[in-house]
């Protein structure tokens, strides 16, 4: 096999985040509910003849150079030559690029999970998903969710993941104009770092014969980026007229849980046009497992 086309990088909701604490190095300790949705990035592969790895799409604002895509590539390219003694084939890698920067959907994070499988496939590299998952880790914490690929309850600073079920629903959601930097939601002084912790039943009686998650838990990065980015703060504000709304990830996108594809349409045909919002539906496992 010389290219995998056409490989899904789907975008995941944060269904609920607490900072729990914060390590000695700086780290904060979190709770989450990691749940993929299918919406996302398409990303193509096709081996080169030289070692080198590009990336063929133009992503404007990404150099090449530090796209995590490019990056996840060359550190599994260097573990292959380390464990086989030979350097792979070079690749290249076109992108479809839907899913917005800043957003909280983890889309730099999909997207290098989905090299790391992809490659691991076509460079027969004989790495396992608890491997993968290890060396994704350093690139960035919501990689390992991605490749553990199914909804999970995730600890620690989110490395520490345990399946667990969701419900089968559709979700909406708003990209509010604003790219959140990360950065600046965890370093401010506002933040909440003392939530208590919660237990994975918690989570899991709480939805029982339910579809939101009105009453259970919250974003606690969300008080901070309201603060910061007023049109995240109005489209919460706007989405909660039809059900639980709250931000996902570090912001700025805002989503909402409802039980048909029918429900989500009334909801989408209502939203200002001054925002972009999309449909979605749970995924309890990551597309790209059917293809490879």
């Amino acid at each position: 096999m010389t290219s995998l086309k056409n490989c899904p990088a789907p975008a995941k909701l944060n269904l609920f985040l607490h900072v729990n604490g914060r390590r000695a190095d700086g780290y904060h300790l979190l709770q989450t509910v990691f749940q993929l949705i299918d919406h996302g990035d398409t990303l193509h592969f096709a081996l080169r003849d030289d070692h080198q790895i590009r990336r063929v799409t133009e992503l404007p604002g990404v150099p090449e150079e530090s796209d995590l895509i490019i990056r996840a590539a060359r550190l599994l390219q260097a573990e292959v030559l380390r464990r086989q003694g030979a350097l792979p084939a070079g690749v290249d890698i076109a992108i479809d690029k839907i899913l917005p920067m800043g957003g909280g959907l983890g889309g730099g994070s999909s997207d290098a999970a989905t090299t790391l499988m992809a490659l691991n496939h076509l460079w027969r590299a004989g790495l396992s998903k608890q491997e993968l998952m290890a060396l994704g880790l350093p690139l960035g914490a919501d990689i390992p969710f991605f490749i553990f690929g199914q909804t999970a309850f995730a600890e620690g600073v989110g490395e520490a993941m345990r399946p667990v079920k969701a419900p089968d629903c559709w979700y909406v959601v708003i990209e509010p104009g604003v790219a959140v930097p990360t950065a600046a939601i965890f370093c401010s002084e506002h933040l909440t770092r003392d939530t208590p912790v919660v237990i994975i039943t918690d989570f899991s009686s709480h939805l029982e014969n339910r579809i939101g998650l009105k009453g259970f838990g919250k974003n606690d990065l969300q008080q901070v980026a309201t603060q910061l980015f007023p049109p995240v703060a109005e489209a919460i504000e706007w989405l909660g007229a039809y059900g639980d709304a709250r931000m996902t990830g570090s912001g700025a996108c805002v989503f909402s849980a409802v039980a048909t594809e029918n429900e989500a349409d009334a909801v989408l045909a209502k939203v200002p046009a001054k925002w972009k919002a999309w449909k979605a539906k749970a995924l309890d496992r990551h597309p790209i497992i059917e293809k490879l």
